[in-house]
């Protein structure tokens, strides 16, 4: 009988097996409480680790599974809560330990409590699965979830895929465990029977939670007021509206729920709502149907969380643009008895008037006692406006007070103000019947009031310590490896054709010159794989340079960079390395340090990737396909040469194919909304030098030094802008054109180029890119920046947008681009077959997270379509 108590139920369905399972699981914990800080983070990275690389087919599920929401908004959700939790707490110590950081503000408490239960929602089942036990395994807690049953299967894979990275990491077996067909009485079995509960769904559910009898980290419902005052950047105020509220149509609880704009702007901000997609309601009928569609008998329509405007306005009988992106009505009450005063995680927003300031926090005040005590208030004003900004914190009974930010993003911390934690439940303090008032995270103790203003994180420029151009400038520049750094051994990395015409000649007479010890290892390919790095880093460890030379184009440059990588850190993981972020700081992976064993000199000699200048590398595992894109400034080499006597006789097909790349370096970095002064200048030369000189060194090759010296300098320092402001979309299409078909990589980037930009222009596009300093979509006045300074001209910014388009178009003709993808030969066919395959791996691609407009999959098809 005994050994029958102790076996472990696979199948949670009813009361005995859930009895068993949570007494397992207090074991399971017990010796977990046991374990030490370094086998805890071992475990918590190992975790963090395999939910983002699962957050796409995750996001699926859960789309698939609840039919709610948006594919790519969940997939960042997923991303979000592996990432930024990681970020966050990686360094925390949780055993034991208590942490305050009085100049913040914030106590870090973290110490095993036991057993928690966790109830998950139906709107964010994978994110939550994956940020409540995140979180638990960083303090040291078992966990037993009780999904949602219109989102158990996503909620419950989430949860396995932690759970087995956990395990796998060392955690105990069934540190994790799940409700596998939840009803009301197993979920009130497990908040009764646990330590304590993380509850996050409806006001129902969080009151169960609080009459449990234990302790309990809930979350109250959001109803966010938005203030507009007259003070306010209104493109910021109302484009940042609109990003929050559409992500994932609304479902995120912090999201604006009501807009109140003062009287003097009222009239601006409706047109800039209306200019930017968004609906105004007729008053009369579509007002009243809308109304009575998203709240039925004083309570949220179950049909409408999660949806599109679109689809809410057709249930109401309303008809609107396809593409319409909120539901606006225009309203004036604000008691209850409003249906637009109320939550509705939707894209539908309520709209109010003010003549004051006072009288628009009157109305916020009611708005939040109307069903949002606690939980986030907003407010659009001049930073400068610090007693409004004092005035609106001290009136509103809210937890968070978010000053010019998206309420979405920013209510969860760390995307719009760095010191704000990140996390998926966020505590409402006594006001919203909660225990914790702050972002629930390692600590739950005290009730927090916060004000959290929105900040631009710090930049950076990044560029190699030592950077040599001029005509002939080599022989001068390797002088200072024997005269200045005193190097003794120097392994070179090119590849057959380079080696057996004579390029690395001039190089080893230097070295010779100076006494440096050299060999040559040159059997680098065209996408250079794995092998191809293993066989020249067997060479390297035998030699023990403390040199590396690397000479060519970009194949060169990424295998020297791998070799490197490898003769330093022999430990290293390229799939981790190769791990993709939301920001290059606050990823999981932590890259090593470069430059301990070997000296990195870049010398280019084709001009176009710009690799002697960048922190990025390609290698092609070729046994299993897999490219691993690795970005680190750690990469960066650390002296680059740039001598175009080494650049003369690239034949026509490599000028061009180089030359255009360089001309997309440029723009997509001038556009990324990680751009910044540092990189204009550069972008925008390089963008200059490419109109005039690209053609002529076509034209003339070895006979126009002038043209390929000029051709060399825009390489470098296109290489330069977007090593630093990164790349967009055109770039990650083009990566999949050339993996699936081959493709060159300039030719690729060149044959998408006008379309991703007329697509990147639009002033009104689905989604724009997520970064602190990106404000509002404008692509289009930033072409046509570039299109002035090229020497385009026009009434307004679209007409100098359309004459850039065609000076592109007559250069690539100029330098033999084809007009089309098919053109190239590539089969119909295969195209058509690889397609769905190119646009989500082109959606993953880490260039894409740069782009001025965030792009929806179904975007990315319709682009290599057109370009087909």
């Amino acid at each position: 009988m005994a050994k029958k108590k102790d076996v472990v139920p696979v199948f949670v369905d009813n009361v005995e097996a859930l009895e068993a399972k949570m007494q397992a699981m207090r074991e399971a914990q017990k010796i977990f409480a046991t374990y030490t800080q370094e086998q805890v983070d071992k475990i918590f990275y190992a975790a963090a680790v395999a939910a983002n690389k699962m957050r796409i087919p995750l996001a699926k599920q859960a789309v698939e599974e609840t039919g709610r929401g948006i594919v790519e908004d969940k997939v960042i959700k997923n991303h979000y809560a592996a990432e930024y939790i990681y970020n966050a707490y990686k360094d925390t110590k949780t055993c034991g330990v208590i942490e305050e950081d009085k100049a913040f503000g914030i106590k870090k408490i973290a110490e095993p409590i036991g057993l928690v239960a966790a109830v998950i929602p139906t709107t964010n089942p994978t994110s939550t699965a994956i940020f409540k036990t995140l979180i638990c395994l960083k303090t040291r807690n078992a966990i037993i979830i009780s999904p949602h049953p219109a989102a158990k299967a996503s909620t419950i894979a989430a949860a396995k895929v932690v759970l087995d990275a956990a395990v796998k990491a060392g955690a105990p077996e069934g540190i994790i465990g799940w409700i596998d067909a939840p009803s009301l009485e197993l979920t009130n079995m497990v908040m009764k029977e646990s330590d304590i509960i993380l509850a996050t769904g409806g006001p129902g559910m969080v009151k169960a939670a609080y009459s449990s009898g234990k302790p309990a980290l809930g979350v109250g419902a959001g109803n966010t007021p938005v203030i507009i005052d007259d003070t306010a950047d209104i493109k910021l105020a109302v484009n940042s509206i609109i990003h929050s509220k559409t992500f994932d149509n609304g479902m995120i609880c912090a999201s604006e729920q009501s807009v109140t704009v003062l009287d003097s702007i009222y009239d601006e901000v409706k047109k800039e709502f209306a200019y930017r997609g968004c609906y105004f309601l007729k008053k009369g009928e579509e007002l009243d149907k809308v109304r009575k569609t998203i709240i039925i008998n004083g309570a949220l329509n179950n049909k409408i969380p999660g949806k599109s405007a679109y689809e809410i306005a057709k249930l109401a009988g309303v008809e609107v643009p396809e593409n319409t992106k909120i539901l606006i009505g225009e309203v004036e009450s604000v008691d209850i008895s409003e249906e637009f005063a109320h939550e509705k995680l939707s894209p539908v927003l309520g709209m109010y008037r003010a003549k004051t300031f006072d009288e628009a926090l009157e109305k916020a005040e009611r708005l939040v006692a109307d069903g949002g005590y606690g939980h986030t208030a907003s407010l659009y004003v001049h930073p400068a406006e610090t007693e409004k900004i004092a005035k609106h914190a001290e009136a509103m009974k809210t937890c968070r007070i978010l000053i010019n930010t998206p309420s979405s993003h920013g209510g969860i911390g760390d995307l719009y103000n760095f010191k704000l934690a990140p996390s998926l439940t966020l505590g409402c303090g006594s006001w919203g019947g909660n225990s914790v008032s702050e972002n629930v995270g390692v600590k739950h103790l005290l009730n927090i009031k916060t004000v959290a203003e929105r900040r631009e994180n710090m930049l950076w420029f990044r560029t190699p310590d030592k950077v040599y151009f001029k005509k002939g400038c080599m022989p001068v520049a390797l002088d200072e490896l024997g005269n200045v750094l005193h190097k003794k051994k120097a392994f070179i990395v090119t590849d057959s054709f380079l080696y057996k015409n004579g390029y690395v000649a001039p190089i080893e007479q230097k070295l010779d010159e100076l006494g440096i010890q050299h060999t040559c290892f040159f059997e680098v390919a065209p996408d250079p794989t794995l092998r191809c790095a293993e066989k020249g880093v067997d060479q390297m460890r035998a030699f023990e340079p403390d040199t590396i030379i690397a000479l060519g184009g970009g194949s060169a440059m990424d295998a020297a960079k791998i070799m490197w990588v490898m003769y330093e850190h022999p430990e290293a993981d390229f799939e981790d390395m190769a791990m993709d972020f939301m920001d290059i700081r606050k990823r999981v992976f932590t890259f090593p340090k470069m430059g301990e064993k070997a000296y990195f000199v870049a010398i280019p000699t084709s001009s176009g990737t710009g690799s002697e200048v960048t922190p990025f590398a390609i290698i092609t595992d070729a046994e299993t396909g897999v490219k691993w894109p690795i970005a680190d400034y750690e990469l960066l080499p650390n002296m680059a040469i740039v001598d175009v006597d080494n650049m003369m006789t690239q034949p026509k097909g490599l000028t061009s194919a180089s030359g255009i790349d360089v001309m997309t370096h440029a723009i997509e970095a001038y556009v990324s909304i990680m751009a910044t002064d540092y990189t204009d200048g550069l972008a925008l030369k390089a963008a200059k030098a490419v109109f005039e000189y690209l053609p002529r060194a076509y034209d003339n090759g070895a006979n126009d030094p002038e043209a390929r010296e000029k051709m060399a300098n825009a390489s470098c320092m296109a290489g330069m802008a977007f090593a630093n402001a990164f790349l967009g979309l055109n770039h990650s299409m083009a990566h999949k054109l050339g993996a699936f078909h081959h493709l060159p990589h300039g030719v690729a980037n060149a044959v998408i180029l006008t379309e991703v930009m007329r697509y990147n222009a639009a002033e009104v596009p689905t989604k724009m890119g997520t970064f602190s300093q990106y404000q509002y979509p404008h692509a289009l006045a930033r072409y046509a920046e570039i299109g002035r300074f090229v020497g385009c001209q026009g009434k307004d910014d679209a007409e100098v947008f359309e004459n850039f388009i065609a000076k592109l178009e007559e250069l690539k003709e100029k330098i033999g681009i084809k007009k089309s993808i098919h053109e190239y030969g590539i089969d119909e066919k295969y195209f058509m077959d690889t397609l769905d395959d190119m646009v989500e791996q082109a959606f993953n691609d880490q260039c894409t997270a740069a782009n001025p407009r965030y792009p929806l999959m179904k975007e990315i098809k319709e682009l290599y379509l057109k370009c087909w």
